[in-house]
């Protein structure tokens, strides 16, 4: 039984990392790719792209806020398997389609299928938890964590050295890696949910404030979710802005986004994938939450103020570091719902973040804008402002978790 869970993870290990490293292929070239619709030849001029980039993630985000829920209670009642097939067949044929968008309005409806059919991580994350146990839980999520991590070594790197090429080529490749992906899991990838503990499916249910309203009943879950919100907030400031300060501050280029990207990922994999299998079981998952998201914040706070590129290299120690707070928050989270709810947790997860993605990249890709702006008197020229609005976000997000968890071990020992 313990060899089967292991192959499992093993599978949706690969699964996840093979779709990562599609969508981190297309990261570095998205500026250019821009640049290059808009017909604006000033590779430095960030503010005339920033708009299109904020609205192609706004309706993403807001695809993935409807779809999410849908799709998670989906597979509760139909299993992981099928509708995690049915999400790598779409985000593989939506790659080739915008690998061919002649004009950005072709770019926006690509992204809206995307936001509809990309369930793939969502379904992952309820296929751990299925396979998954108390000692094993925060491990399991931590793998997610570490394919995440060693995608983005890859997948960067090799969008960096593709955009070299054309900015379309990465989409391309992206879209042979998500349809081999599906391949592999058609033929190797098992159903983790049996039908004993499968539900039906009530679109009721299957939107977001359904979702939330069900999740409401355990208050301890609801209160984490809140805490997890403000981390999706504050991991914006880099996530979505990462390219476009570094470009904005220090002119990077998309080979340097590439290989900045494949270091976060190394760092991340390595943290996620081994560090956590030593740290957690030693802290427990509440310390972890508290001391990932505190040197989350002090990361942001030094990359704010780095004034040469290798400092910005330097602070993604501290920052990477925090990623022990993630799989330790989705621990706790999980451990509080039932088996069969977890389709529905995840989707609403997936949901609240697209939802974060809808506020968080025009937030923060906007402060970065209003900040970019050089020999002008009406704007100090400070890049790094939406990295400190991140920090802020994360121990906001500390403060949430401290109480929550705190009143939840007081009615535990009562």
């Amino acid at each position: 039984m313990a060899n089967t869970k292991q192959a499992a993870v093993g599978f949706i290990f690969t699964t996840i990392l093979i779709d990562v490293i599609g969508l981190g292929i297309i990261i570095p070239v998205v500026p250019q790719l821009l640049q290059h619709l808009l017909n604006i030849a000033d590779r430095s001029d960030i503010s005339s792209i920033s708009k299109p980039a904020m609205y192609l993630t706004f309706i993403y985000a807001a695809m993935q806020f409807v779809f999410a829920p849908i799709l998670g209670s989906l597979s509760d009642h139909y299993g992981r398997r099928p509708i995690l097939l049915f999400s790598l067949i779409g985000f593989g044929l939506d790659y080739i389609f915008l690998a061919f968008a002649p004009t950005i309005g072709w770019l926006f409806v690509g992204r809206t299928i995307s936001g509809i059919t990309g369930a793939s991580i969502t379904t992952a994350a309820a296929y751990m938890a299925d396979i998954s146990d108390e000692n094993t839980r925060a491990k399991n999520f931590g793998m997610i964590g570490a394919a995440f991590g060693i995608g983005f070594i890859i997948g960067p790197l090799l969008g960096g050295l593709l955009g070299e090429i054309g900015p379309r080529i990465p989409f391309l490749v992206a879209a042979g890696l998500a349809l081999i992906n599906a391949l592999y899991g058609y033929f190797i990838l098992p159903e983790s949910l049996d039908k004993e503990h499968r539900r039906t499916f009530d679109i009721k249910r299957a939107n977001p404030i359904g979702s939330l309203k069900n999740l409401n009943k355990y208050p301890a879950v609801f209160g984490l979710i809140i805490s997890l919100l403000f981390i999706y907030i504050a991991s914006h400031s880099v996530q979505s802005n990462w390219s476009f300060a570094n470009i904005s501050k220090f002119g990077w280029t998309p080979k340097m986004i590439g290989i900045s990207l494949g270091i976060i990922g190394l760092l991340v994999g390595l943290v996620q994938g081994l560090l956590i299998r030593f740290i957690n079981p030693k802290l427990g998952n509440e310390k972890s939450v508290y001391y990932g998201i505190s040197l989350y914040a002090l990361g942001l706070v030094l990359f704010a103020f780095a004034s040469q590129t290798w400092m910005m290299f330097l602070f993604l120690v501290p920052y990477c570091l925090g990623g022990i707070s993630g799989p330790a928050l989705q621990a706790l989270i999980s451990s509080h719902v039932p088996k069969n709810q977890q389709g529905e947790l995840q989707g609403s997860l997936t949901g609240l973040q697209s939802l974060t993605s809808i506020v968080g990249p025009p937030m923060m890709i906007g402060l970065t804008s209003y900040f970019s702006i050089k020999n002008s008197p009406q704007h100090i020229f400070f890049p790094g402002a939406a990295f400190l609005l991140g920090a802020f976000f994360m121990l906001l997000s500390a403060l949430v978790a401290y109480f929550v968890l705190k009143q939840d071990t007081g009615k535990a020992s009562q």
